[in-house]
């Protein structure tokens, strides 16, 4: 959030409405100094105050703080750790269910069809591991789940599926 950004919105919605500062400030129970402070982008509006700051400007506190920038909601997070688990869960599904057990040979030809690949490979192959680890984060991505840049930057081991999946995670309002 930019605090001058917010300061410019405060003060094109107040003169749009034809509210002096000490007008609004009266109307809020602050200054008219406290209104011109935020508005130059020197201090923000106290939190309980912006329900009725957005009431009295017939706007909404979204708007307010972030304008006509698009808020991302994010159905959940994701983490490498969790990734990478449910790729060993995988792995381990056939070391304990048997790898010619039906259940496990149908989940794995399942993912070979879809993904025209051959997720076994990965299991042993650190390379193709992290290009399947890859794949599920940007999946996730793409479903609306969040991961921390930082988790993805710390957590790569080839710079090239690291930065495959921050471009990703941009695009996505990660940063």
């Amino acid at each position: 959030m930019n605090i001058e950004k917010v300061g410019g919105q405060i003060a094109a919605l107040r003169k749009a409405k034809g509210i002096t500062q000490s007008e609004l400030g009266d109307r809020i129970g602050v200054s008219f100094q406290a209104v011109s402070k935020w508005e130059r982008g020197e201090t923000l509006p106290d939190i309980t105050l912006l329900p009725d700051l957005a009431k009295i400007l017939e706007t909404t506190i979204d708007f307010i703080l972030l304008g006509n920038e698009k808020t991302i909601e994010y159905k959940g997070k994701i983490t490498i750790a969790d990734m990478k688990n449910g790729l060993d869960c995988l792995k381990k599904s056939g070391e304990f269910l048997g790898k010619e057990n039906i259940i496990y040979r149908a989940a794995i030809k399942g993912i070979n069809t879809d993904l025209n690949t051959d997720i076994e490979e990965a299991f042993s192959n650190d390379y193709v591991f992290e290009a399947f680890l890859a794949e599920a984060i940007i999946q996730n991505l793409i479903s609306g789940l969040y991961i921390d840049i930082s988790d993805v930057k710390n957590n790569f081991k080839y710079e090239h599926f690291k930065n495959i999946v921050v471009d990703y995670c941009k695009r996505y309002g990660i940063k």
